[in-house]
């Protein structure tokens, strides 16, 4: 498994021309737990946003990310309803984790994704605030059959199995 914070920050690059398109700004995902793209870093300030469909990323190393080529990279529509790990005003990071019987279960720090460039989201970090990260480490929630990615909160069933992690940044798997 791989955090997804360990992508943002990579350089993109075009392995038909070895040129760099961008650098990984953000993870793309849609309300079925699904990667949806990977939102590359504006250079300019009124620039729009571009993105490239997770379909189209070839291989996520350890030091890039490669994709075939230039035209892979497309404007960001503003009619998708996608969210972001971490930039936006539809993000998901710092969302409150509900089960549907109310009970809170952390805020969504980081999410989990397959090794070999699967598109669905395996789970997600939670943590329950910098003291009891630091006094408990923070909890891994495996991604449950049904999921609702709302406005303020997900919301996940009732009995979710929540798993200790020993730190913040303990690999899992």
């Amino acid at each position: 498994m791989r955090r997804a914070r360990e992508i943002i920050g990579l350089p993109v690059i075009d392995i038909e021309a070895g040129k760099q398109l961008g650098t990984v700004k953000d993870l793309l995902i849609d309300r079925d737990w699904s990667l949806r793209g990977v939102l590359l870093e504006t250079k300019r300030w009124f620039s729009s946003l571009r993105y490239i469909v997770w379909e189209d990323v070839v291989s996520v190393g350890k030091d890039a990310v490669t994709v075939p080529n230039e035209q892979c990279v497309r404007q960001l529509d503003e009619t998708n309803d996608w969210l972001s790990l971490l930039n936006g005003s539809y993000k998901l990071k710092g969302l409150p984790v509900i089960t549907v019987d109310g009970q809170q279960l952390g805020w969504v720090e980081d999410v989990y994704l397959e090794e070999q460039l699967g598109k669905k989201v395996l789970g997600c970090e939670l943590s329950d605030g910098l003291l009891s990260d630091l006094r408990e480490g923070r909890r891994w929630l495996p991604s449950p059959d049904k999921v609702t990615l709302g406005e303020d909160a997900v919301i996940v069933p009732a009995g979710s199995e929540v798993r200790q992690v020993a730190t913040p940044y303990h690999e899992i798997g």
